[in-house]
């Protein structure tokens, strides 16, 4: 006689990122910690970005686990064949999370629902906003993960303040360098001796029906009708804000840095999971073998950042002038208009001691030995990946919520120094050899050693974000299972 047995169904997350590489990539991570305390997986990528995997992973890139499952939604934007190798425009992106993805993703859990194992809760990117109403009209449970700072979630819920008392949108163009974004905006709780300048840049704008403002505006208020929020942050980096927060949003949880909590994972079945959009350029490593400890700077503006040909000139030199060790990253469409030009000087002057390579796995190359120093756009992840791996900053904000990471990075954690945003060679030479052999880098190497250990700490047994995850997953995420 055939003996049969039955086991309970594991529970079964949906995970939602906005279509950017910088939001994908922590929500990845996020997956697979929530892999590792036995949920099942879904992760919903655009039809845009699926193509675009495949394209710099292989054709089996997305193949997953029996129990770690990636779908596809589209975007509303671009007929599928038309693919190609940058980051969509924002502003029609948000357009289209308004008007066009919900409908695919009530499809979408309809048709995981007629699986073996039906969906029991949701985890969404704060930013896709028509998340919160699907778990409604599916009485799930919900939990919203912001992936930049909590300090950037705080300064987008007093967007709507900041537009009563008549500080934004910006009287004219001339605000912009006239010294206005010197104003304080210290009445925030949280945000000590911030100013204007130290907002996320969507402030900068003249418009009073500035697009982008009005949608954060709704992001911050859509958090409040989730079952919980969380962030891949720590309570050592960011205690003002977060308290902050605390007391405006009641299940609130500071659940990172994921890098660390990673770390110390002993488990590698999901090595082999990758989520970045553009091809991966691992012959640095052999190149980073050949040079000294903490020698190397590594340059890595982002996923997002355009730079013009002068911009890029300035850093070049600079780079070349340092005499330092460097490797960067050049982004197909990293510069306005066109290819990246660098001359025959360069290539010779630098020939020895540079390498540029197309995209990389930062992690992998933040903890290589040779690195010293990273030159940043200062993006959320690259914040945390160089917090969580003792690498002192170079700092160069650009957009979006980075002039805030940059405030915290130089003026409250003392691990970074800013580069003027008219970048000229001779502030990079010099900075590059302050952060990398100065006294003052020696001493941010030192605080930011101290950090990486406090994250370690906290992601492991018995830490503070350990503990919240636990909780968001047994109050929240577990809560109808």
């Amino acid at each position: 006689m055939e003996m049969s047995f039955y086991t309970k169904r594991k529970p079964h997350v949906v995970l939602t990122p906005f279509p950017f590489q910088g939001h994908i990539n922590p929500l990845f991570k996020l997956a697979k910690l929530l892999h590792l305390r036995g949920f099942h997986i879904t992760f919903v990528h655009t039809e845009y970005n699926h193509k675009r995997l495949i394209k710099s992973r292989g054709p089996n890139a997305l193949d997953g686990l029996s129990d770690f499952q990636f779908e596809t939604i589209p975007d509303g934007l671009f007929p599928i064949d038309d693919i190609h190798d940058v980051t969509q425009h924002v502003v029609s992106l948000c357009e289209s999370i308004r008007e066009h993805f919900l409908q695919p993703f009530r499809d979408l859990i309809a048709r995981l629902n007629h699986s073996a194992t039906p969906v029991t809760c949701l985890v969404s990117d704060s930013t896709m906003l028509f998340t919160i109403q699907a778990a409604q009209e599916l009485a799930l449970p919900i939990v919203l993960f912001h992936p930049a700072s909590a300090c950037s979630l705080l300064s987008f819920s007093h967007f709507s303040t900041m537009v009563d008392k008549g500080l934004i949108p910006l009287k004219d163009e001339s605000y912009l360098t006239n010294g206005y974004l010197d104003t304080k905006v210290d009445w925030i709780p949280g945000m000590k001796k911030f100013r204007l300048k130290d907002m996320p840049d969507f402030v900068r704008t003249t418009d009073p029906n500035n697009f982008m403002v009005q949608y954060l505006i709704e992001v911050a208020h859509n958090v409040h009708r989730a079952s919980a929020v969380v962030f891949n942050t720590f309570d050592e980096l960011e205690s003002d804000a977060l308290n902050a927060l605390y007391s405006m949003f009641p299940s609130l949880y500071p659940i990172g840095p994921f890098p660390s909590f990673l770390n110390q994972s002993s488990n590698t079945h999901l090595v082999s999971l990758g989520s970045n959009l553009w091809k991966e350029d691992t012959e640095c490593f052999e190149w980073l073998e050949s040079k000294e400890p903490k020698s190397v700077v590594y340059v890595n503006f982002g996923s997002l950042a355009v730079l013009s040909q002068e911009q890029l000139l300035e850093f070049a030199w600079g780079l070349a002038n340092s005499k330092r060790p460097f490797l960067w990253i050049i982004r197909p469409d990293l510069v306005i208009g066109g290819s990246v030009i660098l001359s025959s000087e360069f290539v010779n002057e630098t020939s020895n001691r540079g390498l540029i390579a197309s995209w990389c796995p930062q992690e992998q190359v933040l903890n290589h030995s040779s690195i010293g120093g990273f030159l940043t756009h200062c993006g959320w992840n690259s914040t945390i990946e160089s917090v969580c791996a003792g690498v002192p900053m170079l700092c160069w904000p650009i957009a979006a919520d980075q002039p805030t990471n940059c405030r915290y990075i130089c003026n409250e954690w003392d691990i970074g120094i800013e580069i003027d945003y008219n970048v000229k060679r001779e502030e990079v030479e010099k900075l590059v050899n302050e952060l990398m052999v100065g006294k003052k880098g020696e001493k941010m190497r030192q605080r930011i050693l101290e950090l990486k250990k406090r994250a370690e700490e906290d992601t492991g047994p018995g830490g503070s974000s350990y503990m919240n995850l636990d909780k968001v997953i047994n109050d929240v995420l577990l809560k109808h299972y």
